[in-house]
């Protein structure tokens, strides 16, 4: 099928043959036709299928068919008609990029709205009056209690990797959002997996949605040739040198659980002479954006990355994905290997597994249905009288319930701090409430094949600024 054949406008199948695609991933393919007519949707897909122009494609089509009747608000600005809520600002910075680049031959306006950065520049953007908002949460909820935003006229709202952002504790925003957009609207929500609280979300505010599922729930990319290395945990980074001295890995994104953990390891490489690069929630955004850069460019080997962070970078053709820690939720393994092997790219996925992971590693292999591969490494067995110290396997759900939502609440006789500020920061300036160094998260980075339209989403570790 081709993308004429989905209904799509000429000007959308020229500007998507400007790209070099000429054939629909299956989501694009079951997902399109659907948000042309207007249905809600309820699709799942892993990352790297393609999600991002499943939606952009249709919801530029229907834009510019369909000019509202009134053209302004009350304040004689064009009305928001899109809101896109994403987990994380690399996400949101993705999803705006791909709105501009398939809307080229027929613009629309459109800004991305995350913390981490100033908040005049977002007003200003916004006082321009742009049809489509992509935003992470809690900064959006800054811009509506400044009154920066009216989200009265939103006609479609999407949201994108919903899983992630259940996983971060943002349903508490979330119901808040719905509960300031018009009843009538169209919805359409994007997970890769369906937990019982997505779907509970889903049906609080999905009208009779078309369900659209492209991959099983928790299956692994079938491009992945995955490998477990047992090791001692005091050998991991000299085995992780090893590998990369050697050729086995000559980049790679590395996950860790904890942003400490990431910079000692960048450390550590770099003292190996490896070239390293850092990307977590206490960086800046000028910062991650100058890592992810020299990470695509070439310049540096390994990007190390907590599951957070990772979530929503956006990188091509990514060979090797390294656990250098073992994630504590098994689901989000998936999300982490799927960063590579995407939309026809083989790629390796190494876990580094020390005695104290055997737990997890179990966990995974149990949610996966089959065991991982085991390679020893010469000169790397683990020594067999090391005992394993305790770590407590966690669920989804657990996770959920620990984190999900916590209101943060000003202590006594201390004024309630203006939403996203931090210490150091103006009002309004940086991502609010940062989620803890045990939250997880997961995957990006992928280049879509000759044919096919692919937005790797983005994605855990650590506790993330709001955005």
């Amino acid at each position: 099928m081709s993308f004429e054949q989905l209904g799509l406008a000429p000007e959308l199948v020229r500007v998507v043959a400007d790209q070099g695609y000429t054939q629909p991933t299956p989501v694009q393919r079951e997902s399109i036709p659907h948000v042309l007519a207007g249905r809600d949707l309820l699709a799942g897909a892993q990352t790297g299928t393609g999600k991002t122009a499943a939606f952009v494609l249709p919801i530029l089509q229907r834009l510019n068919s369909a000019r509202p009747q009134n053209n302004q608000n009350g304040n004689g600005r064009r009305p928001i008609r899109v809101l896109v809520l994403t987990p994380t600002r690399e996400l949101a910075l993705q999803v705006e990029e791909s709105v501009r680049t398939y809307g080229a031959r027929r613009p629309v306006r459109s800004t991305a709205i995350f913390g981490g950065v100033g908040f005049d520049g977002q007003v200003n953007r916004l006082r321009q009056g742009p049809e489509i908002v992509v935003a992470t949460p809690g900064r959006l909820l800054d811009h509506v209690g400044q009154r920066t935003i009216d989200l009265s006229r939103i006609e479609i709202l999407v949201l994108d990797e919903a899983d992630r952002m259940l996983d971060m504790g943002f349903i508490n925003d979330i119901r808040k959002i719905l509960a300031l957009l018009p009843r009538q609207r169209q919805n359409l929500l994007f997970s890769a997996t369906f937990s019982p609280e997505i779907r509970r979300l889903a049906a609080d505010f999905l009208n009779e949605p078309a369900f659209v599922q492209v991959t099983p729930k928790n299956t692994a990319a079938e491009l992945v040739r995955q490998v477990v290395i047992p090791v001692d945990r005091s050998r991991k980074r000299e085995l992780l040198s090893q590998l990369v001295r050697s050729g086995r890995i000559y980049q790679a994104l590395v996950f860790t659980r904890t942003k400490h953990g990431a910079d000692r390891l960048v450390q550590q490489l770099t003292l190996d002479g490896i070239t390293a690069v850092a990307i977590h929630g206490n960086k800046s955004q000028p910062q991650r954006v100058r890592a992810l850069n020299d990470f695509k460019n070439n310049k540096v080997a390994i990007l190390v990355a907590t599951e957070v962070a990772a979530r929503g970078l956006d990188i091509d053709a990514l060979p090797h994905v390294v656990n250098y820690e073992m994630p504590m939720v098994a689901s989000d393994y998936v999300h982490r290997i799927g960063r590579t092997g995407r939309a026809g790219e083989e790629g390796d996925a190494i876990s580094l597994v020390c005695v104290d992971e055997r737990p997890l590693l179990a966990e995974i292999e149990r949610l996966l249905g089959h065991r991982i591969e085991t390679e020893v490494v010469e000169g790397f067995a683990p020594d067999p009288t090391i005992r394993p110290q305790a770590i407590q396997l966690r669920s989804a759900e657990h996770q959920q319930r620990r984190f999900g939502g916590r209101p943060a609440t000003p202590r006594a006789g201390q004024r309630p701090a203006n939403r996203g500020q931090q210490p150091g920061n103006r009002p309004g300036q940086a991502g609010a409430r940062h989620q803890s160094d045990r939250r997880h998260q997961a995957p990006a980075g992928g280049r879509p094949h000759q044919g096919s339209i692919g937005h790797p989403m983005p994605m855990p570790g650590e506790r993330l600024s709001r955005g």
